[in-house]
């Protein structure tokens, strides 16, 4: 499957099949949380959170994924992520984008 940014894939003729989104809330231990609240206090990267939103990301990706391969689809366009804090230390990731079947 490929996916892009973009709104089309060189060479390629588009057929929409239409709107696929993947989403995941993730958190850390309490024991990661203290410790990057200490980090906090002097500075650096979270390294910690980083790893979390990069799991998070990617299985939205994921998710994304196999709900356009449900679809039939050959390639997603126009990807997109948004994120949320849902609470302290917790986040949400969506991935979304369009389905698409080459033609």
């Amino acid at each position: 499957m490929i996916l892009v940014n973009t709104d089309y894939i060189s060479g390629k003729e588009l057929q929409t099949l239409g709107l696929v989104k993947g989403s995941t809330i993730q958190t850390r231990n309490i024991g990661r949380d203290i410790t990057q609240a200490l980090k906090n206090l002097v500075g650096g990267e979270l390294k910690a959170y980083n790893e979390m939103m990069m799991e998070a990301r990617a299985l939205a990706t994921k998710r994304m994924t196999e709900e356009a391969a449900a679809l039939g689809a050959d390639g997603i366009v126009n990807i997109r992520y948004a994120t949320s804090s849902v609470m302290q230390g917790a986040a949400e990731v969506i991935a979304y984008g369009t389905a698409v079947k080459f033609i």
